[in-house]
C-alpha cells in the first residue's frame, strides 16, 4: 500500500508533457527582470511605458506591482525598492504580491536595465497572443451557438479584432533629418510638375489650383444637403480620374448599387437624360453618343463596391487589398453616415461616428492615399435665411464634430439655385451654377469654386467646357430623381444599322 502511494507521488511530482496541452504565452522570468529593471534605473519606465499595460503582464502579481510603478511614475516620484513597496502598502495590495519580500526579489534579480526594451516587447508580443487566443475563443464558442446569426457574429467578430489591432497600434518617433530629405524630395517632384499639381488631380482646374489634388494621406469630406448632387459631383470627379486620368481608384457605394452607380457614371459620361438610361427610350443621336462615348468607360481603372453597411474593419481590409492588388490612388466613400462599427460598443451614433471617422483618417495615413467620404448635413441650413443663411457652415455636419475635426479638408456642395437664389453678392449669374466651397483646409486656402451643374446628366463641368458634340455647356435644372433605380438588365442594342454597341 504505502509503494502505491510512493508511485503516485512519484508520477506527480514529473513535469507535465507539453504534448498533452497548451499553455498560455508568457514570460514569468522575463517579466520579472523588466519590474526589476524599472526599480533600479529611474529612466526605465520612460522607455516602456508606450509598449507595456499592466494587463501586458501575465502573473497577476506583476500586474500590481507594474501598475504601483506607473503610479508613481505618473505622479514624478522616485521607483526604488522602498516606494514600490509602500506604494503597494498604500492601495493594500502588498501582501498579495508576497510582501516586501518579493520585491526585493525583483530588485535584486537584475543588474542592469540595458535590454528593458527588448524584454518589453517579448512580454507585449505574449500579451498579445493571449489576447488573440480568448478572442478565437470566444468566437469559436458562439460560433458553436445555433441561436446566433452568423452574420451577426462576423460583423462581432470584425469589430472586435479591428479595436484589438487599434488597442495594439504603435508608431515609434523618428529624427527629422529623413523627414527633411523626404520633404525636399517632394519640393522637387513638385517642381517638375509644370501644371502645379502635387496630387491626384480632381479634373477641375479652379479647384485644382486651390488645392493641388487631392493630397496623399488626407481625409476629404465632401458635405450638402440632399439634392444639392453631392453623389453626381463624386460620380463627376470619379470619371474625371478614373476614365479620363486613368487612374486606379475605388468607389466604395453605400446607397447604390453597383448597377445604378454605373448607370449614372453612364449618363454622365455620354451625356443621356438618367430617365431614358433607366427606360431605355434613347433617340438615334443618343444611340450614337452611346456607342462613341461608352468606350471611355470600358476599362477603366475603376473599382467599385457595392456591400450595404460597410463596416470599417470591411472597408480597411478590402482597401489593404485593392492598394496591393490593383495599385489604387486614391478611395471614395458615399457615404460616411452608412457605415458602422460593428461589433464596437458605444453609448452613442455620435461616437460611433467619431470612431469611423477617426478610423477613415487612420487608414488614409496607413495606405498613404486620399480618402474622400461624404457626408450629410443636419437641417439647420433649411431653417436660416437669406444668400449666407442657406450657406452651409462646418457646424452643419451632421452627428458628429469629430469629423471636422479628423479631415483635412472639408468641402461643401452648394447650389443656391435650389433655394431660388440667382445671384451671389458679386452679382455672378447663378443660374444652373454650383458652388463648391472649401470650408476648411489643412495645408492651403479657402475659398469657393463655380462649377456648371448639369443636372440632367447628374455631371459637373468646368464652366469653360465644352460638352462631347462641342454644344455650349447648358446650366440649370435639379437632379431628376434623387437616386437612379435601374435594374440589372443591359441596355438593348440600339436600332441602328452598324451593329450592336461594343460590350
Amino acid at each position: 500500500m504505502a509503494e502505491q502511494t510512493n508511485n503516485r507521488r512519484r508520477k506527480a511530482a514529473q513535469p507535465l508533457d507539453p504534448s498533452l496541452g497548451h499553455l498560455q504565452p508568457q514570460a514569468l522570468e522575463i517579466e520579472k527582470a523588466v519590474l526589476g529593471a524599472l526599480m533600479i534605473d529611474k529612466d526605465a519606465y520612460a522607455i516602456v511605458c508606450e509598449i507595456l499595460r499592466p494587463e501586458s503582464f501575465y502573473e497577476p502579481r506583476n500586474q500590481m506591482v507594474y501598475t504601483a510603478i506607473r503610479d508613481l511614475s505618473m505622479d514624478e516620484k522616485p521607483v526604488d525598492m522602498l516606494t514600490v513597496a509602500d506604494q503597494l502598502a498604500k492601495s493594500g495590495k502588498l501582501e498579495q504580491v508576497g510582501g516586501p519580500g518579493y520585491i526585493a526579489e525583483l530588485s535584486s534579480g537584475v543588474a542592469t536595465s540595458a535590454n528593458i526594451e527588448y524584454h518589453a516587447n517579448i512580454i507585449a508580443q505574449k500579451s498579445l497572443a493571449r489576447q488573440l487566443i480568448s478572442f478565437a475563443s470566444a468566437i469559436q464558442t458562439k460560433a458553436f451557438d445555433e441561436t446566433i446569426d452568423v452574420e451577426d457574429l462576423m460583423q462581432e467578430a470584425e469589430g472586435s479584432l479591428f479595436e484589438l489591432s487599434q488597442h495594439n497600434m504603435k508608431k515609434d518617433y523618428t529624427a527629422i533629418d529623413p523627414v527633411i530629405a523626404q520633404a525636399v524630395k517632394g519640393i522637387q517632384d513638385a517642381a517638375k510638375n509644370t501644371d502645379g499639381l502635387t496630387g491626384v488631380s480632381t479634373g477641375y482646374f479652379k479647384l485644382d489650383d486651390i488645392t493641388s489634388g487631392w493630397q496623399a494621406s488626407d481625409l476629404v469630406i465632401i458635405a450638402g444637403r440632399p439634392a444639392m448632387g453631392k453623389t453626381s459631383f463624386a460620380l463627376s470627379m470619379a470619371k474625371n480620374i478614373a476614365a479620363d486620368l486613368r487612374i486606379p481608384m475605388a468607389f466604395f457605394s453605400l446607397e447604390m448599387s453597383n448597377v445604378q452607380l454605373v448607370n449614372r457614371l453612364i449618363s454622365n459620361a455620354c451625356e443621356i437624360q438618367g430617365s431614358k438610361i433607366l427606360n431605355g427610350q434613347l433617340q438615334r443621336d443618343e444611340w450614337e453618343r452611346l456607342d462613341k462615348n461608352i468606350n471611355n468607360l470600358l476599362g477603366a481603372p475603376l473599382y467599385v463596391d457595392d456591400t450595404p453597411g460597410l463596416s470599417v474593419f470591411e472597408l480597411r481590409t478590402k482597401a489593404r487589398r485593392l492598394v496591393r492588388e490593383h495599385g489604387i490612388k486614391l478611395i471614395m466613400i458615399d457615404y460616411l453616415q452608412l457605415m458602422n462599427a460593428n461589433g464596437m460598443r458605444f453609448s452613442s451614433r455620435q461616437e460611433e461616428v467619431s470612431t469611423i471617422s477617426r478610423s477613415l483618417k487612420g487608414l488614409a495615413k496607413e495606405l498613404n492615399i486620399p480618402i474622400l467620404a461624404l457626408s450629410q448635413l443636419n437641417r439647420g441650413v433649411e431653417s436660416r435665411e437669406g444668400l449666407e443663411g442657406k450657406r452651409p457652415q462646418l457646424s452643419d455636419l451632421r452627428e458628429s464634430g469629430a469629423i471636422e475635426q479628423d479631415a483635412d479638408m472639408v468641402l461643401f456642395v452648394h447650389r443656391p439655385e435650389y433655394y431660388h437664389i440667382y445671384q451671389d453678392d458679386n452679382g455672378r449669374d447663378l443660374h444652373g451654377m454650383a458652388q463648391i466651397i472649401i470650408a476648411k483646409h489643412r495645408k492651403g486656402a479657402t475659398g469657393d469654386v463655380l462649377l456648371t451643374f448639369r443636372g440632367e446628366f447628374t455631371r459637373f463641368e468646368n464652366p469653360e467646357d465644352k460638352t462631347i458634340d462641342n454644344r455650349a455647356p447648358i446650366g440649370g435644372g435639379e437632379i431628376i430623381g434623387s437616386r437612379v433605380n435601374g435594374e440589372d438588365n443591359p441596355l438593348p442594342p440600339p436600332p441602328m444599322e452598324d451593329g450592336p454597341l461594343p460590350f
